[in-house]
């Protein structure tokens, strides 16, 4: 990797790192549900050009937006309203471990005994977070987040099938199906919306503005650039830098406390999905497509 793009994949890991901070300084305001209903609504306005019919890939279309949008993201969102950055920054790694149990089970792909250590270590180092008694307090967003994981190893599996469909416009599907969701579930399930988007700070807007554009757009296509000029063993390492990034501005700019219970079960979760995405890509290039 050059060193420009070894630079930029660093911008990447920092403005997704900084997005958990983000969010939670919105979330403190706005409730869950209209956060992510916002937040896709000015995804959906930029990329509405993107959104085009692929016949014969709609419905894995559909699936893969609904788990990567409306149900997933409810998830995750509620998970950092209901916990910290710092736990939700490593918990939310379950999502690889998650999605190669997933390609056992539906792709019959054979997972051999180092990616099975590396999933033992990912559950197991999240279990040592949970229990340690700072973050039981916020067990139920440790277990929204865990359920956002496990529904977008869902998707992740249909987005492994699926063919032609380019990154913006998934993206654009993603919003547009979880937009008019988002936004029927904050009515039905939340209240005074209305004084909520008019009393919100430009601090608690930007939130919302960082997340829509920075996070998605420009890490997500950044990701893609990346992946189409390196191979998977070079990148999906350096990615696990991004939990990291929030760990450090969680602990710098929110006040969170670390204990030595949460750094050694980051350090054991982290140390399982370096093995899976480094394993996963090895046997990916010896199996001929």
């Amino acid at each position: 990797m050059t060193p420009q793009h070894l630079a930029f994949m660093m911008l990447i890991n920092l403005v997704w790192g900084f997005a958990l901070i983000a969010s939670k300084v919105s979330l403190d305001h706005f409730p869950p549900m209209l956060f992510t209903a916002l937040r896709f609504t000015l995804i959906v306005l930029v990329l509405f050009p993107f959104l085009r019919i692929h016949e014969g890939r709609m419905r894995q279309v559909l699936i893969i937006a609904l788990c990567a949008g409306p149900i997933g993201f409810g998830f995750f969102f509620a998970g950092i309203a209901l916990s910290r950055p710092s736990v939700v920054a490593i918990v939310s790694q379950l999502g690889v471990p998650f999605s190669t149990i997933m390609s056992v089970i539906f792709l019959k792909e054979q997972v051999h005994w180092r990616r099975w250590t590396g999933i033992a270590l990912s559950f197991l180092g999240v279990m040592v977070i949970s229990f340690d008694p700072t973050v039981f307090q916020f067990i139920a967003g440790v277990l929204c987040v865990i359920a956002s994981s496990l529904v977008g190893s869902v998707g992740t599996i249909v987005q492994r099938q699926i063919r032609k469909v380019g990154v913006f416009e998934m993206q654009a599907w993603i919003a547009a199906v979880a937009a008019p969701v988002m936004i029927a579930a904050s009515l039905m399930f939340e209240h005074d919306q209305w004084r909520i988007l008019t009393s919100a700070s430009m601090l608690q807007w930007s939130g919302i503005f960082y997340t829509s554009f920075a996070s998605s757009l420009i890490g997500h296509a950044g990701i893609y650039y990346l992946l189409q000029r390196y191979e998977v063993s070079q990148t999906a390492p350096l990615t696990l830098l991004s939990p990291i990034f929030t760990v450090m501005f969680s602990v710098a700019l929110l006040g969170d406390v670390l204990t030595t219970r949460m750094m050694v079960g980051a350090l054991i979760a982290l140390s399982g999905v370096l093995i899976i995405s480094i394993r996963q890509r090895r046997i990916a290039v010896q199996v001929p497509e």
